[in-house]
């Protein structure tokens, strides 16, 4: 983990501590599957279980209940989209780096797993965002409206995260760049994964432009990533 997950070096021990009691859960309940010739490594194993732990941190869990199986690939794999138009469906095969399904299984592109994993300059992370998807998916829908816990939460979440998805939609549309990546205006699921992404790989640069936004996703988490790294470090770069 020192080694392949960047997250892991900042975290104060007591969440490492607790990171690695969920990791040995997760390993324990969760099946690999190499896909397109991948052999299944220890190595593969822990960094993306690491990875999707992360987001199980400081609150309570059950450890992505719906979800059985990880499918990893040694790279981009091709998958079939398909498109509802009125009665008609259109399909098309796109290049995707991962997936996450309602079914019980996640896909992943070991090479993008292993880059994200240790450069964060870019603030994407495949692991992260289809774990967020899991999350999303937890109440049966993949809307961008995780299992909250308080139901008083679910008004202030709505305006929250509905103003700054349509925000972003707004900023796509016209070609203006955010902190967050373009993707997360194709709809409020992946406006949910994307903010994911970036509030814990760009922390600082999401609480100056995104407060309401980040506080949210801070309340949700448990986590304040701010709090993890020292001011030399990248995290603090603009």
């Amino acid at each position: 983990m020192n080694r392949n997950v960047v997250f892991y070096r900042y975290l104060p021990d007591s969440l490492k501590k607790e990171l690695q009691g969920h990791i040995e859960i997760f390993l324990g309940e969760k099946i690999f599957e190499g896909c397109g010739g991948l052999e299944i490594t220890d190595e593969i194993r822990v960094t993306i279980a690491a990875q999707a732990c992360i987001l199980l941190l400081n609150r309570k869990t059950t450890y992505y209940p719906t979800l059985y199986t990880i499918l990893v690939y040694p790279g981009a794999y091709v998958a079939k989209k398909t498109t509802v138009v009125g009665m008609q469906h259109f399909e098309e095969m796109t290049v995707r780096a991962g997936e996450s399904w309602t079914r019980g299984e996640v896909v992943l592109a070991w090479d993008n797993v292993r880059q994200e994993a240790i450069d964060l300059a870019e603030g994407h992370n495949v692991v992260l965002h289809e774990f967020a998807h899991q999350l999303d998916q937890e109440d049966g829908r993949s809307d961008g409206t995780p299992i909250l816990g308080k139901q008083t939460s679910y008004k202030t979440w709505a305006r929250v995260l509905n103003k700054e998805y349509q925000d972003l939609r707004r900023k796509t549309l016209s070609g203006r760049p955010d902190i967050m990546d373009a993707y997360g205006a194709t709809n409020p699921a992946e406006f949910f994964a994307v903010a994911t992404e970036t509030f814990l790989e760009r922390p600082k640069q999401m609480k100056l432009t995104h407060p309401e936004l980040y506080k949210e996703l801070e309340s949700y988490y448990g986590l304040d990533p701010l709090k993890w790294f020292k001011k030399e470090n990248q995290y603090d770069k603009e």
